[in-house]
């Protein structure tokens, strides 16, 4: 087909073919080792190859990862998933997603989200969008995912397993998003591919199983951008389903507005080509900007056809607007202080705490889908088509503003993979395609799932996940929390309440800890400022049946204070969780006591 690199006469003999699948398996084998080797320079804040990979044995690394390669090439000879693509994406990546529940919530942000959850699940929805950023500390959230999570909290349990169904799930419906609209832009092989590829992003795994907004947010964000797409081509029904996801992508997290920019890029591709979906499919489709002279003018559709593409975009506009609208006035208040805060602290926070392109995309991101990805630029270019403007957008503000903050860019990983698997259909032979994708896939898994997952579940947040499993088994009653900041506390060990009120089903009376805060100065401009400014909910109240005491401080206590001192004594058995991976400044250790039998 035109536009493919033809490997003159692709080779039909089984050795050749063969031979060149084995030359495709050295150099994602060698990639690795190259990552491997250049892992210092990765500077992801939390999952950096240098200390993922600190305690692998590469020797024993390196048979899983070649099991996965040949894996990998017999997915890709024996195509079986071809029928039902879609089904096949969701529950491969489910299936993936869930081997990393095991993982511990890393990231104290959970917390947040836990408490907005938890308000609606005692108190109600009514209460909830009337408390949410007063009684309910909202910080910079925006509420839509912590309503969900509340929804869930309230009919189904208190139980984080019922969250991490609901995140993969999202997880696993970006891939089928993805899939469906490299289908509606070009054809269903450069979308199942790119579907797929968001398999080889090996930072989603670590995203995927906790409490946060980040993968609703990615999965809002292809929602919005297919749905819009299906309301351009066919109107009626779409519209309303492309403002509801509209609606629901600005209300998930506010880096999403920034990226729903891509709509409009998808209406000027309508509005100025004539049927530019409708399939010239694998060969282009469509006429560039860069070509749109006297000679192609008459081709511009209709006033007509310019009219009906006009009046689906300003109808998805009108209606979530007006939803957008009634939300933002009700919540005027709190929405303005929270961009004027976003302003004035997160934007320049974000030069301190960001990370590099070249972690972001050669180690959180398999360098094949990279280097496809900045191949499809040229190979856009050279089709003259336009619709790739549709996938390139959102990576090119990544790149223009200077975004390098993984939890932030991690909402364009879809398009990233979509012009990677516009790039690798310029390669002819479909079985190599897919032994390209399938072995990016298949060393991303195996970094996933024995360097990231090991790596998180020693991590020291895991003591609050143990403790708790543990309380539910050991104690009776309600718990008695204590938290013990000290001079070396980067977190208020407050946020630890929440989660560990996350993994147990015990009552929790908190007594905040007031002896110590950080100078104003330094909490001023500190990354975990919000768990300074955190405010203990009024459910953790004081009662008189106590089961047993926990007592939370950064790392190991060499003494009590006097006053824990003085109720510990009545209770006997102590058990202590202290596991560490002796790489962040936070290290929550958790000692349980629990009176004599």
């Amino acid at each position: 087909m035109e536009g493919r690199i033809k490997l003159q006469n692709p080779p039909s003999s089984p050795f050749i073919k063969g031979g060149i699948y084995v030359l495709t398996a050295l150099l994602l084998l060698l990639t690795f080792l190259l990552q491997y080797t250049f892992r210092y320079a990765d500077d992801n804040r939390l999952t950096s190859w240098q200390w993922t990979f600190a305690h692998i044995d590469l020797m024993r690394f390196l048979p899983l990862l070649i099991i996965g390669l040949i894996s990998a090439f017999l997915l890709s000879v024996f195509p079986f998933y071809k029928s039902r693509p879609a089904l096949f994406l969701f529950i491969s990546s489910f299936a993936a997603g869930a081997v990393a529940w095991s993982a511990p919530e890393v990231i104290v942000d959970s917390a947040r989200y836990f408490t907005q959850a938890k308000h609606l699940e005692l108190y109600g929805m009514r209460y909830f969008f009337r408390e949410w950023g007063k009684d309910i500390f909202a910080w910079t959230d925006l509420p839509l995912v912590s309503f969900f999570y509340g929804v869930i909290f309230r009919f189904f349990g208190e139980s984080r397993t019922y969250i991490q169904i609901f995140t993969s799930s999202m997880f696993s419906m970006t891939l089928v998003l993805t899939y469906l609209t490299g289908k509606t832009l070009w054809d269903e092989e450069t979308g199942f591919a790119a579907g797929a590829l968001l398999l080889g992003v090996p930072y989603l795994f670590s995203q995927t199983p906790l409490m946060l907004t980040d993968i609703p947010t990615m999965f809002f964000l292809a929602l919005s951008i297919y749905t819009f797409c299906k309301a351009m081509e066919k109107g009626g029904a779409w519209i309303g389903g492309a403002s509801l996801a509209l609606f629901c992508a600005m209300f998930s997290k506010y880096s999403a507005w920034m990226m729903l920019s891509v709509l409009p890029v998808i209406f000027v591709v309508y509005f100025l080509l004539p049927s530019p979906f409708t399939g010239e499919g694998k060969g282009g489709g469509g006429l560039s900007f860069f070509t749109l002279s006297f000679f192609t003018l008459p081709l511009i559709p209709s006033r007509q056809g310019r009219g009906k593409y006009l009046y689906r975009a300003v109808s998805v506009a009108l209606i979530a607007g007006a939803f957008v609208a009634v939300a933002a006035i009700y919540k005027s208040d709190i929405i303005s202080q929270q961009m004027k805060f976003l302003q004035e602290y997160q934007s320049p926070g974000l030069r301190r705490w960001g990370e590099s392109f070249v972690s972001t995309f050669l180690f959180q991101t398999h360098p094949f889908i990279t280097l496809a990805a900045l191949f499809s630029v040229y190979e856009a270019v050279r089709r003259r088509d336009v619709k790739f403007a549709v996938a390139c957008w959102l990576v090119l503000l990544i790149v223009l503003f200077q975004i390098k903050r993984s939890r932030y860019i991690m909402v364009v990983f879809p398009m990233l993979t979509l012009m990677a698997s516009y790039g690798l259909q310029r390669i002819r032979d479909a079985g190599l395609r897919r032994s390209i994708v399938f072995g990016a896939i298949a060393s991303s898994l195996a970094v996933a799932m024995f360097s990231y997952l090991p790596f998180l579940q020693r991590n020291s947040m895991v003591n609050i996940r143990t403790a708790g499993e543990y309380l539910n088994s050991a104690a009776e009653g309600t718990i008695c929390v204590y938290t013990v900041n000290s001079d070396d506390t980067v977190v208020n060990l407050a946020v630890s309440v929440p989660l560990l009120d996350l993994y147990t089903d015990r009552e929790i009376y908190y007594r905040d800890d007031k002896s110590y805060s950080p100078p104003p100065e330094e909490i001023k401009t500190s990354p975990l400022r919000f768990t300074w400014e955190l405010r203990t909910p009024p459910y953790y109240l004081p009662t008189l049946k106590r089961g047993a005491l926990v007592i939370i401080s950064n790392g190991r206590l060499n003494s009590l204070p006097d006053h824990i001192a003085r109720e510990a004594k009545d209770y006997g058995r102590v058990r202590v969780f202290d596991a560490s991976e002796g790489v962040f400044g936070f290290n929550p250790f958790v000692m349980v006591r629990l009176p004599e039998k």
